[in-house]
């Protein structure tokens, strides 16, 4: 088994050596492969500066001199991101602009609604084939400024590089076009059984269709993919970038799971779910139905984690252990971040223990990375994306040709097919989180009237 760390008391650090990717190799699973009835997405590239666009930040811009600046503290949360990708020079003096796109895609499936993308590229051209990662955020996203971008400007991703070097910095020195969708706050980038209508869930949720089935070939051609791909997130997202490649065995050539929980079916699982749902303004019924129903168990990243499902992706997966570490104090709101986060990552902890013992009993390999402190914050997941990438890469380089042949799977596996959401089902909404536990604070960030929790994502805390 590839192993970061040991879950025993004595953890000893592992190091993973970087391999050399391989010639651009067709994945096992191409995007019409998986496409049915889908529409494909309309991409397009975005002007940040562009009066006539609506996805324009002029209203934040000045000039200086010969010199146009953007006061990113000026912008909409949801506009934070395309501030540093205009705007911001990274640790190691490479200026975003030349590095990060600004590009949005259709889904017809949500009505026709345009996804912002964020696109990292290593020459800012597309001219050369490459794998594509997405990464996807947390529960709050883009919507509340806690997306990928705007929580890794200005902090260290490698320890091991000479000075300062930023995601934009790490993943421009890879071989790779890492594409971040800046919406979908608190959706799980799941296809719900009916459209909620409050708070940041507004319309048809069908997030699982665009990623799989609508962006991947209209993108990949557009940005240059190479046919290699992976997928990763975090906390909520964590869970959705397992239930992706489980439902698409094949597509996704790795998989990262970071401090997540896989479990979406049983009781203390279904009321992190309900709790995060909650905070944007839906409930975990409108998105998978009753709890334990035929659509809830499908969208259960433990049930379906079986070699017939996920053994095709290499798999990397991290958890804290809740107790606060040496990133976790002496930020504002610490003391709030190693309660409520230590109690979050707690559980998350509990959950990716029941993971990898699933994966175990059925002989599936996963990088595991057990850490001894760290709470449900930033540092952690910041640390992910530098840990993470021997996975990514081996995944990558490796020749569909070359994998193992498929495990006879365990009786007691599920392996059902998603039942087609129906618009006009009758759901009752769940009670509200507050009334489901007295921890009504257990889920970090802001709730759907944007309300500031304590640990601010800059702060390196508790928000997603």
């Amino acid at each position: 088994m590839h192993t970061l760390r040991s879950i025993g008391s004595s953890v000893a650090g592992i190091a993973i050596a970087a391999g050399v990717l391989s010639a651009p190799i067709a994945s096992a699973v191409e995007p019409a492969e998986i496409q049915g009835d889908a529409t494909p997405s309309t991409i397009r590239e975005v002007n940040l500066t562009d009066s006539a666009d609506a996805e324009n930040i002029n209203y934040a811009i000045t000039t200086e001199g010969e010199n146009r600046v953007v006061d990113i503290a000026e912008l909409k949360d949801k506009d934070k991101w395309k501030g540093y990708a205009f705007g911001h020079k990274s640790g190691q003096g490479k200026h975003y602009g030349n590095h990060v796109k600004a590009l949005t895609a259709t889904s017809a499936a949500m009505g026709g609604r345009e996804v912002p993308l964020a696109v990292i590229t290593p020459d800012g051209n597309f001219d050369k084939k490459r794998p594509t990662l997405y990464l996807l955020n947390g529960a709050g996203g883009a919507e509340q400024g806690m997306d990928w971008l705007t929580a890794t400007a200005n902090h260290d991703i490698n320890p091991e590089a000479e000075g300062m070097q930023d995601m934009v910095d790490f993943y421009t020195s890879k071989d790779v076009n890492v594409v971040i969708p800046q919406a979908g706050a608190f959706s799980y980038y799941t296809d719900w059984v009916s459209s909620p209508n409050s708070g940041y869930l507004k319309g048809p949720q069908k997030w699982e269709t665009f990623l799989t089935k609508e962006l991947p070939g209209a993108l990949e051609d557009h940005i240059g993919g190479n046919g290699k791909r992976a997928i990763a997130g975090m906390s909520m997202s964590a869970t959705s970038s397992l239930l992706l490649a489980e439902h698409n065995p094949g597509f996704y050539n790795a998989v990262g799971s970071f401090s997540g929980c896989a479990s979406t079916s049983r009781p203390l699982p279904r009321l992190y779910t309900q709790l995060t749902v909650n905070r944007g303004g839906g409930s975990a019924d409108q998105m998978w139905g009753a709890m334990g129903s035929e659509y809830n168990v499908y969208n259960d990243a433990l049930v379906n984690a079986n070699p017939n499902n996920l053994g095709k992706s290499e798999t990397y997966v991290s958890v804290n252990s809740g107790l606060g570490g040496a990133n976790d104090w002496g930020v504002p709101g610490s003391s709030t971040l190693i309660v409520e986060g230590g109690v979050i990552e707690a559980a998350m902890n509990s959950c990716t223990h029941d993971l990898k013992a699933k994966m175990d009993s059925q002989g599936m390999k996963a990088d595991w990375n057990f850490r001894n402190t760290g709470t449900h914050s930033w540092p952690g997941w910041r640390n992910d994306l530098f840990t993470s990438w021997a996975t990514f890469e081996r995944g990558f380089a490796k020749d569909a040709a070359e994998a193992p042949a498929e495990p006879e799977v365990k009786p007691n596996e599920l392996s059902i097919d998603a039942p087609q959401a129906e618009e006009d089902a009758q759901v009752k909404d769940a009670p509200s989180a507050a009334d489901q536990s007295p921890d009504k604070d257990f889920v970090e960030g802001k709730d759907a009237e944007g309300a500031e929790a304590a640990g601010a994502a800059e702060a390196g805390g508790v928000a997603e």
